[in-house]
């Protein structure tokens, strides 16, 4: 099921929820009518009949040391840095799914890159780290996937390389999973098989930044709000996929993601 059917189905079924973030975020704005219609974008939560609106997704770049290094960076002594892609970039993939992927225009070097994604329930500025997971309510997993060689070539002219991540269905991502399920993840394995080989193979200890502490470094650049999720950066061996190959990802303690590239 696309992103646009799901949300257009769903509405009805949390209506309530999805209401309540439309006007907490049309607070801040003009009271009155609009023109027309922009959908909440929200992601279904398990055990519910709720969805999670999403408000912002931001992207940590770099976040393993040997992907770092792979990238040409110095793990050793750069800073985190952070990118966002648009709310539209979601696309939902059912548990026990493979979900038909688009292969997006003007590339031809298509990436994956697996990562584990926080989702939070609270919000703040300035946050210090001890504190920083009380704002997580949920996990789930996710593809960051990249248009590499628009990113590259952006990158090589010191242009904003948006072009390569911030694009339409650029952020395929399973159900959330509240953290009373889960627990919060500071190891287990992170995989993802191409075709049934596998590409990428880490432990999720070997983050650089930590979910506590890329949420207090955001948190002095933005201030957090309910409803923003966070891709927490992906392993080495990341690579290209072609129309016809199936990507699937694992984290220790949630279901497979899987997707084919149309």
């Amino acid at each position: 099921m696309d992103r646009r059917h799901f949300f257009g189905t769903s509405a009805a079924v949390a209506g309530t929820s999805l209401a309540g973030c439309a006007s907490a975020t049309m607070g801040n704005s003009a009271a009155g009518r609009t023109p027309f219609v922009v959908p909440t974008v929200g992601i279904p939560i398990v055990g519910s009949d709720e969805v999670f609106p999403v408000r912002r997704i931001y992207c940590i770049g770099r976040n393993y040391r040997a992907h770092s290094i792979e990238m040409g960076s110095n793990p050793d002594r750069e800073p985190p840095f952070f990118f966002q892609k648009p709310t539209d970039a979601i696309q939902f993939v059912a548990t026990g799914t493979v979900a038909d992927h688009p292969y997006p225009s003007l590339t031809k070097n298509y990436h994956y890159e697996a990562e584990l994604v926080a989702v939070l329930g609270k919000g703040g500025r300035n946050i210090p780290v001890d504190k920083a997971l009380d704002l997580v309510y949920g996990y789930t997993l996710g593809l960051d996937m990249t248009r590499r060689d628009l990113q590259r070539a952006m990158g090589d002219e010191k242009k904003p390389w948006e072009i390569g991540k911030s694009f339409d269905r650029s952020a395929p991502i399973g159900p959330v999973h509240r953290l009373a399920q889960t627990g919060h993840f500071r190891q287990g394995a992170i995989w993802l098989k191409v075709n049934g080989q596998t590409k990428q193979n880490a432990n999720l200890n070997q983050m650089i930044w930590s979910v506590a502490e890329q949420i207090s470094k955001l948190s002095e650049a933005n201030e957090l709000f309910p409803g923003d999720i966070i891709y927490s950066g992906t392993p080495e061996n990341v690579g290209p996929v072609v129309r016809g190959d199936v990507i699937e990802m694992h984290i220790d303690g949630l279901p497979n993601l899987s997707v084919r590239i149309v």
